[in-house]
């Protein structure tokens, strides 16, 4: 059999993406409603990375920007780039280091498809503590997912074999969805206790049991 390859999102998988984000609109605009405003930050974010291709860290003050001017808010000055300055400090999810090394014990490969930029990535993946064995990253391919480019440039530049990989993500809208589309199998992390009919090879409410389950999708060779 082909190496067995594990591809993963970073935030909102891996890194707390939601948490991140909230705790840092909440410092900007203390007296607003943080949950209110995180909800209005999911439905601009796709519509700015729909344009053209820009730096994550740009897309990410674009996005603050709308959000103040949807809300009637103002950022403050000094804060435009307040979300790329907090992304290094966003927490990992306490399951996600044990789970990944346990992969990594049982021969698996490791890959991040990543919607943000190498320098900010670098800095997660250092606070996760397991190196991936490659990545792939929106400043460097010039494409966002749920575009197809993470997933071409992974397979082009790793060899993969389709029936020996798993895509595991939370966003179902940057990944479920394009991973269904694409036929390839994707466990999808449901942090949130969401609901959803788009098609997967599995779904677990964190890592924890993801080796277990990976296991089961792509046994190895005996």
């Amino acid at each position: 059999m082909s190496e067995r390859w594990a591809t993963f999102d970073c935030y909102g998988t891996l890194i707390d993406w939601m948490g991140g984000i909230r705790a840092t609109l909440a410092s900007i605009w203390p007296d607003a409603d943080a949950d209110a405003l995180l909800r209005r930050y999911h439905r601009i974010e796709p519509a700015v990375q729909a344009r053209e291709p820009m730096s994550y860290r740009r897309g990410m003050a674009e996005v603050l920007w709308r959000l103040a001017a949807s809300e009637g808010l103002v950022v403050p000055d000094g804060r435009a780039d307040a979300l790329a300055e907090s992304l290094p400090r966003w927490p990992v999810f306490p399951e996600v280091p044990g789970a990944l090394r346990e992969l990594r014990e049982r021969g698996w490969r490791l890959a991040i498809l990543s919607n943000t930029d190498s320098d900010l990535l670098d800095a997660s993946l250092a606070a996760i503590g397991v190196p991936p064995d490659a990545r792939v990253v929106a400043s460097e391919i010039g494409s966002y997912k749920p575009a197809p480019g993470h997933w071409e440039a992974f397979f082009e530049h790793t060899g993969a074999a389709r029936e020996a990989h798993v895509h595991v993500a939370a966003s179902l809208f940057h990944d479920v969805e394009p991973a269904a589309r694409l036929k390839l199998r994707c466990v999808w992390i449901n942090r949130e206790d969401e609901w959803s009919d788009l098609p997967r090879a599995g779904e677990l409410p964190d890592l924890s049991g993801l080796p277990g389950m990976l296991e089961a999708l792509v046994p190895a060779l005996r």
